[in-house]
């Protein structure tokens, strides 16, 4: 059948005017080994880092689809782990650029992210109220742990111990043991939701961030220490007086211990730290040595806390008792030993408070060697900035150090415009207008203006005209970036203006009820010689309603103007006479365009539909329910009777006019989509949302089929309807604290049906060679065995070898779930086949691991089966042989290796002392040098 109508799709080509997304949090990384120049922010589905001193981006770590919810840099620098908003975690090389790894096992999204001291493990918390433990470098997930019942705010791992803390919304902060993997005891002292968590005083010390303006302080006493018998009296009875004097009884600190007895820590509280703020706290973090703590909550303002070091205490403790005994003498008294406590606003004391130039949304600290605190700020308002903050000082200040902010608006775009030549955009928002280059993506002017809502090039591409909230219009040249012109336009909103056909003057609606025809002029200025582009008002056109859009038609006899009536109305432009009028819309029309050879016009409404009228009569050709909120803008595309709609649903929709079909969604934006423009060759187009950001799609020269489209349409809805069903149960699995840490994806599928297919084409090619065998025996002679294609694209293996390729093959994080939804038929063969390859000493690791998983599920029926006792028997011998050389292996290795790393650190020795002699015979030299000039000039 041939194609009946031929389309081209268009594809995402760029996103720009993005510096940072406020949804997810920044963070330090370390490019090239150097600490707090570079920050990794999240921008939409992408990663973006930048140079803080240049204000470049310096790298960009692309993303799929979903929103970045979640940043944590590796304790090495080298990785960064990403959390997103359908509950996948990506691990990206900083180096590469790429992402190496994938977890997927949550259901929503990633709220918290944290690697343990060494970065061998990864802890994810997020709002399905799951808390997973990952193991990034066998690239697997390890158990999750349920306990939560609300979203997990923040995770943090114990360095010394092998323990998680957790904090929750539902008000609980949870310890977990990670050797045996359940919760021994729960917080339940916080009457509003944790949204913070910090470790401080080499993790003896809690402090948690809530709903109010108190930072609670805990005093955690590891058992181990209280036992042992070396420890002073003073040290132990010192958190219970800081409790006695801190504590006001406020809060009721109330332990739930799931374990019989406290065997691993005790936590009370022993105060609370006021903030300045009153209302939540938002992000509560400790810089990466536990010397300064941070928190801000929905203001702009930043608190610096100074944490003392147990030196310092002890020092301070010694001051105070100084000055004790030095007034007991003046007042001839004596006062009694250990009476003298530090409160804990002595402890914990304020440093200074930073303000940002807008509402905060999430920070990063770093203390460098010399003393001076980094502090990385990521603004509600689509900027970054950073400060430096000198501890030495006796009043410390924050000093700015950068801003990052000409890559973006402050606020959300509300129009859009293509120059002639298709080269040059224009975005207005509230605070300003920028030019930017299509091909480059660079903003090459910005000028500030009024709240705009509708915007134009002038001809000739020299000038823009502005529309604004205030209704004036802004006339703004593009060559000096100045504002030339201000023009009290309308008495309310102007919400649309269209440039007339004969590209002599054009048109503006307003909430004032009124058309104004405007023409453009040539001025004199008084200052100077040349005459300046003006414009003049012509004519008006008084309505009964608000006019929210006006068109021109392409000959420019007719005028189409909505109104909030929900009607549009036509005039003829030479006498203003009614024409027709469109009515069937429910809700107001907020956007419309007209064909470019005047047939049509199509009308897109608040009631979310999309009709097509006929211009000649006014008859309604077909009414398409278009998106699932308002459409917000609609354009034709240059010389077709295709348009564009642009949605509060966050799509864009492709429309065919005269065969009323749906040709494609260009889906990207996160959030509302308030605007588009077409360029006027109609090869692309720009939009712009609430998420801040500006996509550039571009026409390709890919066709595109309806059908397939449809087609790929359903497949990604069958996908999406996989991931939420029901997760598969495994047997003798109790519904308890852990489970397993991966989930159901159409990845997993996948893996298993490969596997599957792998098996079926070894038991055919098992009973072919057998059926072979039988017949060269009945021959007797030898007969040529046919190669099955797949074997022989394979350089020709056998078939046990054919499945343990497929089985390399499948994704380490996906490898347990696609073992469960294997059907209990395949499993027979699979176990004779680890145990060939396992004696073979192929793979031995990957295959234990899929052994002992198989053995888990599957314990029942494979204890059952008399057939499958011998097999088990064998691998039993092969597995426990085989992995104890393995283990040898790796043993003898890591001596090696340990032995060669003494024998470089001794060279390193030898040399770093040479080295130093070196220099100092260098300094010798030169100082004799000097003091012969110094006696030769004397």
């Amino acid at each position: 059948m041939g194609l009946t109508k031929q389309y081209l799709r268009y594809g995402p080509a760029a996103l720009f005017g993005l510096v940072a997304s406020a949804r997810g949090n920044a963070a330090f990384v370390a490019l090239r080994g150097e600490w707090g120049r570079c920050v990794a922010v999240p921008a939409c589905e992408h990663v973006f880092v930048w140079d803080t001193r240049k204000g470049e981006k310096v790298l960009i770590l692309k993303g799929l689809k979903q929103e970045v919810s979640c940043l944590c840099p590796s304790p090495d620098g080298l990785h960064l782990a990403v959390g997103y908003e359908d509950g996948s975690i990506r691990v990206f090389s900083l180096l590469s650029g790429e992402a190496n790894v994938t977890f997927n096992g949550h259901k929503a999204a990633v709220t918290a992210l944290k690697y343990d001291q060494l970065g061998g493990r990864l802890v994810s918390g997020s709002k399905d109220t799951d808390v997973i433990v990952w193991d990034v470098i066998n690239e697997s997930g390890l158990y999750r742990l349920k306990g939560h019942k609300d979203a997990v705010t923040q995770v943090l791992f114990l360095k010394e111990k092998n323990l998680l803390v957790t904090s929750g919304k539902d008000t609980l902060v949870k310890w977990w043991d990670l050797d045996t993997q359940h919760c021994f005891k729960t917080l339940v002292g916080h009457r509003t939701e944790v949204w913070g968590l910090a470790l401080v005083s080499e993790e003896k010390r809690l402090i948690t961030g809530t709903a109010d303006s108190e930072l609670r302080v805990w005093d955690i006493t590891y058992i181990q220490e209280v036992k042992d018998p070396d420890e002073p009296e003073s040290k132990k009875s010192k958190g219970s007086s800081l409790g006695a004097e801190e504590n006001t009884g406020e809060d009721e600190t109330l332990e739930l211990d799931e374990c019989p007895e406290e065997r691993l820590l005790k936590c009370s509280k022993v105060g609370s730290v006021m903030r300045e703020g009153r209302d939540r706290i938002v992000t509560l973090a400790t810089d990466r040595t536990g010397k300064i703590l941070a928190c801000h909550g929905t203001d702009a303002v930043l608190e610096v806390f100074s944490v003392l070091s147990e030196e310092e205490v002890q020092k301070k403790l010694e001051k105070k008792m100084k000055k004790a005994k030095k007034k007991a003498k003046q007042k001839s008294e004596e006062e009694p030993e250990g009476s003298v406590e530090l409160s804990l606003q002595e402890e914990i004391q304020r440093v200074t408070n930073i303000r940002a130039s807008a509402k905060i949304k999430s920070f990063d600290l770093i203390l460098s060697p010399k003393g001076e605190l980094k502090i990385v700020l990521l603004l509600q308002n689509n900027i970054i900035e950073s400060y430096n903050l000198n501890l030495s000082a006796q009043v410390p200040q924050a000093v700015r150090a950068s801003k990052i902010t000409i890559g973006g608006h402050r606020s959300d775009v509300r129009t859009l415009a293509f120059s002639s030549d298709n080269i040059a955009i224009l975005s207005a928002a509230a605070e300003s207008v920028k030019i930017w280059n299509r091909s480059t993506l660079q903003c090459i002017r910005t000028m500030e203006c009024e709240y705009a809502l509708c915007s134009l090039f002038v001809p000739g591409d020299r000038q823009v005209i502005v529309g604004t909230k205030t209704g004036k219009l802004q006339l703004y040249d593009l060559a000096s970036g100045s504002l030339m012109e201000t023009l009290a336009a309308h008495d309310g909103a102007m919400w649309s203006i269209a440039l007339s056909p004969d590209q002599h003057g054009f048109v503006t609606g307003g909430a004032d009820k009124c058309v104004k025809f405007w023409e453009f002029e040539l001025v004199k200025d008084e200052s100077s010689i040349q005459k300046r582009l003006s414009m003049k008002q012509v004519r008006i056109l008084q309505l009964d309603e608000d006019v929210l859009c006006v068109r021109y038609s392409p000959n420019q006899k007719l005028l189409a103007v909505s109104l909030l009536d929900c009607t549009v109305k036509i005039f003829y432009t030479d006498t203003l006479k009614f024409f027709l009028s469109l009515y069937g819309h429910k809700l107001p029309v907020l956007c419309m365009d007209i064909s470019y050879d005047g047939a049509l016009i199509a009308t897109g409404s608040a009631d979310r539909n999309v009709k097509i009228w006929g211009l000649d009569f006014g008859d309604c050709h077909r009414s398409l329910f278009a998106h699932d909120d308002s459409v917000m803008y609609l354009q034709f595309v240059a010389k077709s009777h295709l348009f564009f709609t642009a949605g509060k649903d966050n799509k864009i929709k492709q429309w065919d006019a005269d065969k009323f079909e749906h040709i494609q969604t260009l889906e990207g934006h996160h959030q509302e989509v308030w605007c588009l423009a077409l360029s006027p060759n109609g090869d692309y187009v720009v939009s712009a949302s609430h998420d801040k950001s500006l996509r550039l799609w571009e026409r390709t020269r890919e066709l595109l089929v309806l059908e397939e489209e449809r087609e790929m349409q359903r497949e990604a809805e069958y996908e999406e309807s996989v991931a939420k069903e029901e997760q598969p149960v495994v047997a003798g699995e109790t519904q308890g604290e852990t489970g397993l840490a991966g989930k159901k994806t159409i990845e997993t599928i996948k893996a298993a049906e490969r596997i599957m297919e792998a098996i079926e084409l070894y038991r055919e090619e098992t009973a072919k060679l057998k059926e072979h065998k039988a017949i060269c025996k009945a021959a007797g002679k030898e007969v040529p065995l046919p190669v099955n294609p797949i074997l022989h694209a394979y350089g020709n293996i056998t078939p046990s070898a054919y499945v343990l390729e497929v089985f390399k093959k499948v994704k380490s994080s996906e490898l347990e779930e696609s073992l469960l939804v294997l059907p209990f038929s395949y499993v027979p063969d699979l176990l004779r086949l680890f145990n060939e390859h396992i004696h073979l000493g192929s793979e031995v690791e990957l295959l234990c691991r899929a052994l002992l998983f198989l053995l888990k599920i599957h314990f029942g029926q494979i204890t059952s089966n008399h057939m499958l006792v011998t097999v088990i028997e064998n691998l039993k011998k092969t597995t426990i042989s085989r992995v104890s050389e393995a283990r040898d292996v790796l043993g003898f290795n890591m001596a090696g290796l340990q032995y060669l790393k003494r024998e470089i650190e001794a060279k390193d020795e030898v040399t770093f002392f040479a080295d130093a002699t070196d220099r100092f015979e260098e300094k010798r030299r030169k100082r004799k040098k000097k003091e012969k000039m110094v006696l030769a000039v004397v």
